[in-house]
């Protein structure tokens, strides 16, 4: 399987059978699944809830709804399950976690990142 090189940051494209909307995700290999901020799927009209599935996570155990979304990461189209939470509070209204990244990409934490260029002996 070809792998696709992601950055710890990610243009995305969510794709509804109402709407599709480019969003900056936020990429967690610490993170076992995907999630989408509740605002951010109701706008873009994303669903139906298809299970509910317990999360742990900073806060505890969480109840969360799961639907299924269509998403495009760099140029490579998947179907998968992403729990709804609230991330308001959070930089990045999209995380893509380990159920998307296992189906072929690897991270490059340097890549997307401006930097200057230091010399070395």
């Amino acid at each position: 399987m070809e792998k696709t090189i992601v950055g710890l940051v990610e243009k995305v494209r969510l794709n509804s059978h109402r709407a599709d909307e480019e969003i900056s995700a936020r990429i967690d290999t610490g993170a076992t699944n995907s999630s989408i901020d509740l605002r951010l799927a109701s706008r873009i009209k994303l669903g139906p809830v298809i299970q509910s599935k317990l999360v742990k996570s900073a806060n505890g155990t969480r109840l969360r709804p799961v639907i299924e979304c269509d998403i495009e990461i760099c140029n490579k189209k998947i179907r998968a399950h992403f729990t709804l939470a609230d991330r308001s509070h959070m930089k990045y209204p999209v995380l893509i976690g380990q159920n998307i990244l296992k189906q072929g990409f690897l991270i490059d934490p340097l890549k997307n990142v401006e930097s200057a260029k230091v010399k070395t002996k």
